[in-house]
């Protein structure tokens, strides 16, 4: 399912316009990402939480050449899902 398909999804689900459900599906990306931008948790109960991990340093291998790279520290998303989510789904 991509974005469009979630959107025309919610709207039927919600019983509101594709438009408005497209505001909302935005809104909701934008805030995780600027929560997530602060360092801070979203945890939706049942459902899961959106979290930014700090990933450290780290040496890797080119693989054609075999020359070792040093890999900078960073911070990367993450999302662990509620255990909710994961009765549904097995």
């Amino acid at each position: 399912m991509n974005k469009s398909e979630l959107v025309e999804a919610i709207a039927k689900k919600a019983g509101i316009s594709k438009d408005a459900a497209a505001k909302a599906v935005n809104a909701f990306t934008d805030t995780v990402a600027e929560t997530l931008k602060a360092r801070e948790k979203v945890v939706i109960a049942g459902f899961g939480t959106f979290e930014a991990k700090a990933r450290a340093e780290r040496i890797a291998h080119n693989p054609s050449t075999h020359a070792e790279m040093k890999i900078a520290a960073t911070t990367v998303p993450s999302f662990k899902a509620g255990k909710t989510l994961k009765d549904s789904v097995k």
